[in-house]
């Protein structure tokens, strides 16, 4: 039994090349992260010394940008390997059958989560750009068109990029997750390989 059982699995391969993808993204975000808050902190140490070295300009948002998106490109992998957390001291002592419909449940959950999380980005990203006139704005679900475009305050960096880039992680975290739902009912239902 199950819902296209044989599909599942391989759509579950290109899921876990995706996230996996994602993930090494994500890990390079925060490693370069890493080196600049370094090179920024020993930077501030020769402040004083008018040797030309100093800390990196606008370090912090860059953090706080990268961070974000780094963020969304890891839940894809957490969730379709199940690495969110669980509470399992009752669970242990329940059926396989209550426990996979509880695993089902909680992914409906994620995945609805992951929905509101994506949608709420691609509006936030719609805000931020001046893009396209009001008709086309509609349709995409951007709202009004903003004055101007906003931007980080000591780099001039636009806004809309960490929008953009989370909600690239999200899209992909709202997909897998409906994955992950498909293959928690094909597991309650038995699936037959």
């Amino acid at each position: 039994m199950g819902l296209a059982p044989s599909l599942e699995l391989k759509v579950g391969s290109l899921m876990d090349r995706i996230a996996r993808w994602l993930a090494y993204a994500g890990g390079v975000f925060l490693v370069l992260l890493a080196l600049m808050t370094v090179v920024s902190t020993i930077g501030r140490a020769f402040v004083g010394l008018q040797i030309g070295l100093g800390p990196i300009p606008g370090d912090f948002e860059l953090v706080e940008a990268g961070t974000a998106i780094s963020v969304f490109c890891f839940m894809s992998w957490c969730q379709l390997n199940q690495g969110h957390v669980t509470v399992d001291v009752l669970t242990d002592f329940f059926p396989k059958s209550i426990n996979l419909t509880l695993i089902l449940i909680g992914n409906i959950f994620v995945f609805l989560v992951a929905f509101v999380i994506a949608w709420r980005l691609w509006m936030g990203f719609g805000e931020q750009v001046t893009w396209f006139e009001q008709p086309v704005r509609d349709v995409l679900g951007f709202g009004y068109k903003p004055f101007t475009n906003n931007t980080t305050y000591i780099l001039g960096m636009p806004i809309w990029y960490s929008y953009f880039l989370s909600f690239v992680g999200a899209f992909f975290f709202t997909i897998i997750s409906a994955y992950t739902v498909w293959r928690a009912l094909n597991d309650l239902l038995g699936r037959v390989k």
